[in-house]
């Protein structure tokens, strides 16, 4: 009896080995075979290839920036004048040329200094805007639309295409249990498609080596991340694929179903998230906040003027009744101090209306985050958004880059106002002869901070993009288990 159940055993090992090596072949023989591993090979190279020339670029025209601004402040004689020279440089992170996600459409800089508000400006598509007509394709898009469709022209036909030729039937016949056939066919589509299109990733790897760019631990983690996920993704619609072609008769009603989901997965349900997101969530125009700006801000420095002008009359009204001479002993003896109280009163102003146009950003910010969040939400029913979204965090390139620089440009920005408040002070306090020396020397600028970008470990990104990976990943277990209980009861007649 063991012996028997032994044997048992290992035909059916040997009948699924068979079933497998057999959809193997069908998948490798097929014409759409050749034209699709051209196609993808040729596409993801390409992509690649394109990303690091992109890259280069930026990296160059980072550096560039990062020497102009540095000359320039050591060409500064003056520390009230600092600020019209420094700005802080967003840098370029190597997993963009996989995952160009939003870092073309954020800026690249923002000025430093205590009359502006941070803000990333000069973006890559507003420098040239035939880019944003056009937009860039990257590794995650050929992933995202082109491999998503091959799957599903490979897979619509894989069970109901058998029963139309009279295949599947006589497969049946001999006995071989349905869970064996669909574990053959979903193994068998997945190795054939697969196995091969992971070639021209690994091409695509090998060129990231061989142009010397400098990825460290973290980015080759981050980048074997963004090819799992573009694997469980392309697995999800080899599944769907097999699974409608389980739930349908006939191949021609499975490809238009197919391509209907295909459709309302990449673009409707992303779209219409949005939509709907904005319509719940009220975001304020940019022209309300600047117009809110411009008003706080002339109201506020009109009551700086008037200060400064009491400030003025009182010196006058104390100096009423004295000799010409006396006069001008009084002037000497508190123009210090009265320069002092005129420079406080500047700088209260200056901090007064910085703090509020911080306090409308960080209220846009807000309302900006509430909505994405929604939309996010949303849009997370489409496995597409699910895997948009996973790489873009992996990546560091998702919508909340352009909030992260910002915030760490802040936090400069206040350090370099508190270095520049303390040599202010420095100089007042230095004896009145070396006053004239001010202005004919450079100023020494070795301790002054240096802006260092934001940068995100991969144990970050892992946490940011697990709940989209275990969404795509579920999405995946859904289609399977679809496809297991509909070729269950898929009536072969």
């Amino acid at each position: 009896m063991n012996e028997r159940s032994s044997y048992n055993r290992q035909m059916r090992k040997q009948v699924f080995v068979l079933l497998v090596e057999r959809e193997i072949r069908s998948t490798i023989r097929s014409p759409r075979f050749a034209a699709t591993f051209g196609v993808c090979s040729l596409l993801v190279v390409m992509s690649v290839f394109v990303g690091i020339q992109e890259f280069k670029r930026s990296v160059r025209q980072y550096e560039s920036s990062l020497t102009l601004t540095e000359t320039e402040l050591r060409a500064q004689v003056y520390w009230n004048r600092l600020g019209f020279a420094n700005r802080a440089f967003r840098n370029v992170e190597p997993t963009q040329i996989l995952v160009s996600g939003a870092s073309n459409d954020i800026g690249r800089q923002s000025e430093i200094n205590i009359w502006t508000s941070v803000r990333l400006k000069n973006s890559h598509y507003s420098d040239d805007p035939l880019f944003a007509v056009f937009r860039f394709f990257d590794f995650t898009f050929i992933v995202q639309v082109v491999l998503s469709l091959f799957a599903i022209l490979y897979t619509y036909d894989r069970i109901n295409g058998e029963r139309e030729s009279g295949t599947l039937r006589m497969v049946l016949s001999n006995s071989i249990p349905r869970v064996q056939i669909v574990i053959a066919k979903l193994a068998g589509a997945w190795l054939g498609l697969t196995i091969p299109l992971v070639v021209p990733i690994l091409l695509g790897v090998l060129l990231i080596l061989l142009f010397g760019v400098p990825a460290q631990g973290d980015d080759w983690w981050k980048i074997a991340s963004v090819i799992g996920v573009s694997i469980l993704y392309f697995t999800f619609f080899i599944a769907l694929g097999i699974c409608v072609s389980a739930i349908t008769k006939r191949s021609a009603t499975s490809f238009l179903l197919l391509l209907a989901a295909w459709l309302i997965m990449i673009a409707i349900i992303p779209g219409l998230s949005t939509m709907v997101a904005s319509q719940m969530v009220k975001v304020s125009s940019i022209s309300e906040i600047e117009s809110k700006k411009e008003r706080y801000a002339v109201d506020r420095w009109a009551r700086y003027s008037r200060d400064r002008r009491q400030i003025f009359e009182q010196r006058r009204n104390a100096r009423t009744g004295l000799s010409a001479e006396e006069a001008r002993e009084f002037w000497e003896e508190h123009q210090a101090e009265l320069v002092q109280e005129e420079e406080e009163l500047r700088w209260v102003a200056a901090a007064d209306v910085h703090q509020f146009s911080q306090q409308l950003e960080q209220d846009l910010s807000n309302q900006k985050a509430a909505l994405d969040d929604l939309a996010f939400k949303l849009s997370r029913f489409s496995p597409t958004s699910a895997y948009q979204l996973a790489v873009m965090n992996i990546a560091g390139t998702n919508v909340t880059m352009k909030r992260r620089y910002e915030r760490s440009m802040h936090e400069y920005r206040m350090a370099v106002d508190s270095f520049v408040n303390t040599k202010r002070l420095e100089q007042r306090n230095q004896p009145r002869e070396k006053w004239a020396q001010y202005g004919e020397e450079p100023l020494d600028l070795s301790q002054m901070p240096r802006y260092q970008p934001p940068r995100q470990t991969f144990s970050d990104v892992l946490v940011l993009s697990i709940v989209d990976v275990g969404l795509l990943a579920l999405y995946t277990l859904l289609a399977v288990s679809a496809g297991f209980v509909a070729f269950l009861r898929y009536d072969v007649r």
